[in-house]
C-alpha cells in the first residue's frame, strides 16, 4: 500500500500492537459536481479529533489503547477515478486480508465504491447508506465513475435488496424510480426500521456527511437544506454501528466551505462514536 502519512487521530498509536480498525484516507475529489475541495477531509477529520475526548458518555466507553491503527492517505493520481477505484480497492483487501476492519476516510463519495468491490469478494453484507442524496444516477454529465453515481454502482455490485438509504432528500425522478429501502430522514423511526430490515446481517457503513443539515455541516460539497441535526446524526451513528460492522467510510467533508471547523469535528465524533460502539459489540470495551 503506497501512503502519504499526514497527522494521525488522536486515537490511534504510530505501531499498535493488534489493532481492530485500520484506518486510511483516499484524499481524491475528482468528479466533485458542485463545490471542489473534498480531498483536504481526511486532514481535517484527523487534526479535528484532537479537540475530542476519547470518552463518549452516550456509550459510557472510550476508544480502548491499540485499538486503531491509522495507515495514512493513499497517494493518487489526479484526474483517474478508474485508478482511484483500483487502489482503494486494493488498499482494503490488504486490511481485510489481515482480519481487521478497513475504515476509509474520503475524498468524494466515489471512492466508497473501491472498497464495496474488496469487501464483495468477503461475503454478504448490507450496504447503510447515511446521504442527503440518492447517488442513484447512471452517470453525471456522460460520467458513470461518478459521485453521483456511486449508489447505481452499488446497486449492480450488491442488488437492489441488500442497500438501504436513510436520510435522502435530494434525487431526480430517474433515481427516484430505481430506489429500494429508501428513508427521507434519520429518525429513530426510520433508523428502527432499518436495523429491522438488515435482521442481524453484517453492515457496510458509509457516511456522507451532508446527511446532516448545512447549519450543523456547512463544510460539504453539495449541501442540502432540511436534514438531520448532529444530536439525529449521532445517534443514528451509535445505533447502526452496534451491528456487526465489515467496514465503513466517511466523505464528503470540504473544509474550505467551513472556516469554523464545524463539519470536520461532526465527523471526527462520527468517527469516534463508529470506533467505540463497534468495540463495545465485539466485547473489547
Amino acid at each position: 500500500m503506497n501512503v502519504l502519512h499526514p497527522g494521525r487521530p488522536l486515537w490511534a498509536q504510530e505501531e499498535p500492537r493488534d489493532p481492530r480498525v485500520e484506518l486510511f484516507g483516499v484524499p481524491f475529489d475528482g468528479t466533485a459536481s458542485f463545490n471542489a475541495g473534498s480531498r483536504e477531509g481526511p486532514l481535517a477529520i484527523r487534526s479535528a479529533t484532537h479537540g475530542l475526548e476519547d470518552f463518549s458518555p452516550a456509550l459510557s466507553a472510550s476508544v480502548p489503547e491499540g485499538f486503531l491503527h491509522d495507515l495514512g492517505d493513499l497517494d493518487l493520481p489526479f484526474g483517474n477515478p478508474a485508478e482511484v477505484l483500483r487502489r482503494t480497492e486494493a488498499a482494503t483487501e490488504e486490511i481485510l486480508s489481515r482480519g481487521r476492519l478497513p475504515f476509509l476516510l474520503g475524498g468524494e463519495h466515489l471512492v466508497t465504491l473501491g472498497a464495496l468491490r474488496a469487501h464483495r469478494r468477503h461475503g454478504d453484507f448490507v450496504l447503510v447508506q447515511l446521504d442527503a442524496h440518492a447517488d442513484l444516477r447512471h452517470d453525471y454529465l456522460g460520467e458513470s465513475l461518478s459521485h453521483a453515481a456511486v449508489l447505481y454502482h452499488a446497486q449492480e455490485l450488491l442488488g437492489r435488496e441488500n442497500v438501504l438509504q436513510l436520510g435522502i432528500r435530494s434525487a431526480s425522478a430517474e433515481e427516484w424510480g430505481r430506489r429500494g429501502f429508501l428513508r427521507t430522514d434519520l429518525s429513530e423511526k426510520s433508523v428502527s426500521e432499518a436495523i429491522r430490515e438488515i435482521g442481524g446481517r453484517p453492515i457496510y457503513l458509509t457516511l456522507d456527511i451532508d446527511v446532516a443539515d448545512p447549519a450543523f455541516a456547512p463544510g460539504t460539497g453539495t449541501p442540502e437544506p432540511g436534514g438531520a441535526t448532529s444530536q439525529e446524526l449521532l445517534a443514528a451513528v451509535r445505533g447502526l454501528s452496534a451491528l456487526p460492522l465489515v467496514g465503513a467510510d466517511i466523505v464528503e467533508v470540504l473544509p474550505s466551505r467551513d472556516p469554523a471547523g464545524i463539519t470536520a469535528l461532526l465527523a471526527a465524533k462520527c468517527l469516534r462514536e463508529m470506533l467505540i460502539a463497534q468495540g463495545v459489540r465485539q466485547g473489547g470495551l
